[in-house]
């Protein structure tokens, strides 16, 4: 009965609400790309200026930390696993609509994070907020806001932390016969110490540690590029022509190597998704298109660097020759590449991007909980959960959980695609004063009154 479930659930996931998804995502981003006049391309220099905001204080979150909060979530065993899935059932092209859909996707979370910090709220010396957020103040409808939050919270803070810890532990114990309990265990007492410091505790791991691993993994690439240049040229050969192949055209494989793509590029980098606006509100700045800039640029770490990274390593091997999926598959590019060490650097590399997700996503889910109840004992018993939940996944990931939450992921992402056109008034707007400010030559402060029918947002008010 469960198989059945399951393989019914993945029907669903894959021949219905992933068409719907796709299309509605796609509709999101290239309708504010246009609106906005093509903000994620021609605003590059903003969006690193946006990192730096001198009015963000050492009690604030500054717009760095809440991009490394989203980032953290953002980047995850997808990126390792996940990217080479993709290739092995769909070919190198599926990369090329990889690439493409961040590009497009950027302005949703471009829009989605402005909307974001346009109606965050104060938590003391500190701001939360996020799509449920937006939605009761500025739709003035608290159903829908309660049930994005609940499957949220579910979502992230629950079913895909337990997905990540799984991953962990059975890497760990295929490569180093660490058993699953002792790492179960030791996930756990990581975490907690972490969730339990609150937002800052967070925003500080999350600001030392996603940037090095980021930057570890970019270098080690960069090594292997430079060891097989000479490949290069081809690879970037067979990206870009098995993304448009006819022969795949006429095979009826074309359709699949756009689709594996696309949905790689999209549950990757989460634009639209409405999990990164979470992080996105808690950031102190002068003005919300700021924030806005600071994740789209996310959008494109993500995917134009970190996916295309993995990419590069398994295009760089005879990788259908290699034998295994996902992450077996990864860890034999890298020891083609580099020996014994490539299968300890990918355990090194999925260990820190499986972990940071977990603290990633737990942070979006405490944002929803807090939403629903500021009672310190649900938070409690709710952080108490999370950690029941890395420790089951460390033990065991049943299929149909794991495809469940891609169709709850899928509803999520709906109810907020929704919002965020609805409010798109707004987006538009705020944009609007942000150039007319920056244009004029001054540093964009953002007031409330400047613009039309938005009204009193309390973060905002002097």
């Amino acid at each position: 009965m469960i198989d059945s479930l399951n393989n019914s659930v993945m029907f669903i996931n894959d021949n219905f609400l992933g068409y719907v998804l796709i299309i509605a995502l796609l509709g999101c981003g290239v309708y504010f790309t246009v609106a906005t006049r093509f903000v994620q391309f021609l605003n590059l220099g903003e969006m690193a200026k946006a990192l730096i905001d001198k009015d963000a204080a050492s009690q604030n979150i500054s717009p760095f930390q809440a991009l490394c909060i989203s980032t953290a979530a953002r980047v995850g065993t997808g990126n390792i696993a996940g990217v080479t899935i993709a290739i092995a059932t769909a070919g190198p092209g599926a990369v090329f609509w990889m690439w493409l859909i961040a590009l497009i996707g950027a302005a949703s979370a471009f829009a989605e994070s402005t909307l974001a910090q346009i109606y965050k709220v104060k938590d003391g010396p500190l701001f939360r907020g996020g799509p449920a957020y937006y939605m009761q103040k500025g739709l003035g409808k608290r159903w829908p806001a309660l049930l994005f939050s609940v499957i949220l919270i579910i979502t992230f803070g629950l079913v895909f932390n337990s997905v990540q810890a799984n991953t962990i532990a059975q890497v760990f114990h295929n490569s180093f016969a660490v058993k699953s309990d002792y790492m179960g265990l030791f996930l756990c007492l990581v975490t907690g110490a972490i969730i339990f410091g609150g937002l800052r505790r967070i925003a500080h791991f999350s600001q030392v540690v996603v940037p090095f691993f980021a930057v570890v993994y970019i270098l080690f690439t960069l090594a292997v590029m430079l060891l097989n240049i000479e490949k290069l040229p081809g690879i970037f050969a067979s990206v870009f022509s098995e993304a448009f192949s006819l022969k795949n055209a006429a095979g009826g494989a074309l359709g699949a190597t756009i689709m594996t793509g696309a949905r790689r590029g999209l549950f990757s980098n989460e634009a639209g998704m409405g999990s990164a606006p979470n992080a996105a509100a808690t950031a102190k700045t002068s003005h919300p298109v700021k924030q806005g800039y600071a994740q789209a640029l996310g959008v494109f770490v993500d995917t134009l660097v970190i996916c295309s990274c993995t990419a590069f390593i398994v295009l760089l091997t005879d990788y259908k020759n290699i034998g295994g999926v996902g992450i077996v598959m990864t860890q034999g590019a890298l020891a083609a590449h580099a020996g014994k060490f490539g299968v300890y650097f990918i355990c090194f590399s999925l260990f820190l991007f499986a972990f940071t997700s977990i603290i990633g996503n737990y942070y979006y889910s405490q944002a929803n909980v807090e939403y629903i109840s500021r009672s310190k004992r649900v938070m409690f018993v709710f952080r108490i959960l999370v950690l029941a939940m890395v420790l089951f996944g460390a033990h065991t990931q049943v299929a149909v959980v794991w495809n469940l939450a891609d169709m709850t992921m899928t509803l999520m992402a709906l109810i907020n695609i929704t919002a965020v056109l609805l409010l798109r008034k707004f987006v538009l707007l705020a944009l609007k004063n942000y150039r007319a400010q920056r244009d004029a030559g001054k540093d964009p402060v953002f007031k409330t009154t400047d613009i039309k029918g938005l009204g009193p947002q309390e973060a905002w008010e002097e």
